[in-house]
């Protein structure tokens, strides 16, 4: 880990415990006071994945504290029923994170940051817009999970799916059990047999169903009859008015059905920021940019300076 000191916390949050790893740079010094980011990890993922293990170790390296969490009813943290995928849980998720690095002595309150990777980067995007503690901003290939739903998990028929979301919630508050939905194929073979063609969908179940991505807490499950408030929500709700920290989008130029392309160059256009990047990583997709060497270098190369200069 590069002389990475790993520590894990518990801390609480809305009435349960929220687990997080903390990445302490080489030579920490706990007398010091450091500049502090937090990184959200994708939708149906874990804090030990691509959030923790590259980004979070990434930037560790480079000096700065950073607190990794997993999300609320998700992974290691606590809440029942599990696998729940709420946009105003995960980004409150975010602003508990700055509350308890606040609270440590080695952190300096007024230099903290947020960074995110798929649904995580929108979801730091969105806790942006509303909490100025967060001075950077950095979406790693950030997907607008309310977009998502209402299109591509709802097939474009996002009422149909309102719909069946009701019954589910009212079957299951009447006794019918709680299944949470694997949202990927169980590989990509199958994928492919059942037709599959999307690069994202593909690529998204050789990261989490192999040994390249998989962690015991990678899920990639959710509780879809609580999956209403997403219906309605939308990361980039006044971006154009609010969303005036530095801000750094990083896509691939492979646009697959999840919508990171697109979402980032939307976001890159609404916000009011007046310090607003866009880094496009060429001829990489979505999921390369989750672990694959070149194409984080790409972004890490960015990154790092964009945090060095605003933190």
């Amino acid at each position: 880990m590069s002389n990475i000191t790993l520590q894990t916390v518990s801390y609480p949050n809305l009435g349960w415990q929220t687990a997080a790893d903390i990445y302490l740079p080489p030579g920490f010094d706990a007398g010091q006071k450091y500049p502090a980011i937090v990184s959200t990890h994708p939708i149906g993922s874990c804090k030990e994945q691509t959030a923790g293990n590259i980004y979070a170790q990434g930037l560790a390296e480079q000096g700065f504290v950073v607190l990794v969490h997993d999300a609320s009813f998700q992974g290691a943290s606590g809440g029942t029923p599990r696998f729940i995928e709420d946009p105003a849980i995960r980004v409150s998720d975010i602003r508990f994170a700055v509350d308890y690095l606040q609270s440590l002595p080695y952190v300096d309150a007024e230099r903290i940051g947020a960074i995110g990777v798929c649904g995580g980067g929108a979801y730091t995007v969105h806790a942006g817009i509303t909490d100025h503690r967060l001075k950077a901003l950095v979406s790693i290939t950030g997907v607008n999970y309310g977009r998502l739903i209402r299109e591509g998990f709802a097939q474009f028929k996002p009422r149909m799916l309102a719909k069946n979301i009701a019954s589910m919630r009212t079957a299951q508050a009447q006794g019918a059990k709680r299944d949470a939905a694997n949202l990927l194929p169980e590989s990509v073979d199958a994928a492919q047999q059942a037709g599959i063609t999307d690069i994202d969908v593909l690529e998204a179940t050789e990261y989490y169903k192999t040994a390249r991505g998989q962690k015991p807490h990678g899920a990639t499950s959710q509780l879809m009859s609580f999956s209403g408030a997403a219906m309605g929500w939308d990361a980039f709700t006044n971006a154009e008015v609010l969303l005036t920290q530095p801000l750094m989008v990083v896509i691939g130029d492979k646009p697959g059905g999840f919508g990171a392309y697109r979402d980032g160059w939307e976001i890159y256009s609404r916000a009011a920021s007046e310090h607003k990047h866009i880094v496009v990583a060429e001829g990489w997709s979505h999921y390369d940019l989750y672990d694959q060497p070149e194409p984080v270098a790409i972004a890490m190369a960015q990154v790092v300076p964009f945090f060095k200069e605003h933190l």
